[in-house]
């Protein structure tokens, strides 16, 4: 492992895709030094404290924490040293505008009391066959996609049996492979909005993409005691004990570059610091664009790789509970098609947005005063363009909408308790964390554009440069850019440590 030491690695941001290659990285003994221009890690994974309460200011959820775990077990130690996990029960409740309320439970005899407020037993064996596809579609991506860092449709290729690449589900959307399958419209609706979990359309994402209802039906739904931050805190600690060195509040502002290479990273400052290795946690487009001064000739290569949807988080406080909500709570659309085709299709700000609403004090009662309740909501809208995008004005409409539609729905008075509130833009999503267009997930599942692809990981032009987090392969999401990180340190691993040469 020391044998790596001389080899000085740069990792540009401390999102969790970056705190991922460093300790992975570092594990395997390169030197590793990390730049964050912000004064705490984790990236999007942030926490605001305010009058009391302590609002998640972005992953809500915690899913698959076999990838986190890996962290810790391949440095030799328990993640539980660092970072305490629990289950959430339920996965979370669904409320409909005409008074349907189902809730989603990883318990098959639970979830099948469930779905007898839909129907009977027929829709039962349609719900149980849907999960059986799911998972057929998972354990095969999972395989190549996920575990081997696969990167571009010839990795694919390449990688799959001709009988495998016949069972991925490529050839159709999400939405009409849901349609058929399903056929019980708050089903459809429920199934189609997992896509939540990259920022997509169920109508443009291809279908195996329904692989995600397994990470919850398989592996459970977890929430980080003390808060979601936690988890960035325990690999930062995780990180320092295995000698990375972290550098907050300190922006890069240029990748300098020679002859195919990068070379090093300048801070605004005029600091300048030389690497042998650059890992950029900054997003691909982005990172090429204001960091390596690519030309509009390069760019364009990038355009199939658009950002995902943004949102506008709201985050507020109320003087006494809702116990009608659980920790996760969904309230659709009533037209949800529509709704996907306005924030995707059409660039627009929806009228009757499907929300994501979380209440973590269902799980844990330091996140608000007593007798109060923390409530974070979440609408996805468009990312933003580079000219024409909604004013202030609209954000706020949309607030208003949203309160009224959560009221109307199931939370009556709403806005009459609430003491405290925080609002974050698209504008505010890129102005903290340079994301593409305010995008929170990184780059979109298409399947006209990338077919849910993802940029590689690995520069196309400089033989030293590597990317990780949510605009790379696997994609968003915080399980999905932990692995990632996992994966470019095997790369590098792989082409430069000493055992290679």
């Amino acid at each position: 492992m020391a044998s790596n030491i001389s080899k000085k690695v740069i990792v540009i941001g401390a999102g969790l895709g970056g705190l991922s290659a460093a300790i992975s990285l570092a594990e395997k003994g390169y030197s590793v030094h990390l730049f964050e221009k912000n004064d705490k890690v984790g990236g999007k994974l942030n926490v605001l404290k305010k009058d009391g309460f302590s609002f998640d200011l972005g992953p809500s959820i915690l899913t698959l924490p076999h990838y986190f775990r890996r962290l810790w077990t391949r440095a030799g130690r328990r993640m539980e040293e660092d970072v305490t996990i629990e289950t959430v029960t339920p996965h979370w409740r669904n409320f409909f505008e005409d008074g349907t309320i189902i809730d989603l439970h990883m318990d098959p005899v639970e979830m099948k009391r469930e779905l007898a407020k839909l129907g009977g037993p027929e829709l039962d064996k349609g719900f149980f066959e849907y999960l059986d596809y799911s998972a057929k579609q998972y354990d095969l991506i999972e395989k190549g996609y996920f575990e081997r860092g696969l990167d571009t449709k010839q990795d694919f290729v390449s990688f799959y049996s001709l009988k495998n690449l016949l069972v991925i589900d490529y050839w159709t959307t999400m939405h009409k492979r849901n349609k058929r399958r399903l056929k019980n419209p708050y089903l459809i609706d429920i199934m189609d909005y997992f896509i939540k979990y990259v920022g997509s359309s169920a109508l443009n994402s291809p279908a195996f993409m329904n692989l995600m209802p397994t990470i919850q039906f398989r592996y459970d739904l977890w929430y980080v005691k003390g808060g979601m931050y936690n988890l960035a805190l325990g690999m930062e600690r995780l990180a320092k004990d295995l000698g990375v060195t972290i550098n907050l509040n300190s922006e890069v502002v240029e990748v300098t570059k020679d002859k195919g290479r990068v070379t090093g990273i300048r801070l605004t400052d005029g600091t300048v610091h030389d690497a042998d290795i650059i890992v950029s946690n900054m997003e691909v487009i982005p990172a090429y664009e204001k960091l390596l001064k690519e030309d509009d000739g390069f760019l364009d290569k990038l355009k199939p790789f658009e950002p995902a949807c943004s949102g506008l988080v709201l985050h507020i406080g109320t003087n006494r509970p809702f116990p009608q909500l659980a920790h996760h709570n969904f309230f659709f659309a009533k037209d949800q098609e529509k709704h996907f085709r306005t924030v995707f299709d059409e660039g627009k700000i929806p009228e009757d947005p499907t929300l994501y609403v979380v209440a973590p004090s269902r799980t844990d009662a330091s996140v608000c005063p007593e007798g109060c309740d923390n409530i974070k909501i979440l609408p996805h809208i468009p990312h933003l363009k580079k000219e024409g995008n909604p004013s202030r004005e609209n954000y706020v409409a949309l607030r208003n909408r949203i309160l009224e539609k959560m009221e109307r729905t199931a939370l009556p008075g709403l806005r009459e308790i609430i003491i405290t509130e925080d609002m974050w833009t698209p504008e505010d999503i890129q102005r903290r964390y340079y994301s593409n267009g305010g995008s929170i997930y990184g780059v979109v599942s298409d399947i006209k554009k990338n077919f849910a692809m993802k940029c590689p990981k690995k520069s196309t032009k400089y033989t030293n440069l590597y990317f990780t987090g949510g605009s790379v392969n696997p994609g968003g999401g915080m399980p999905m850019v932990v692995l990632c990180g996992q994966n470019v340190a095997e790369m590098i691993d792989e082409e430069f440590s000493d055992r290679a040469v």
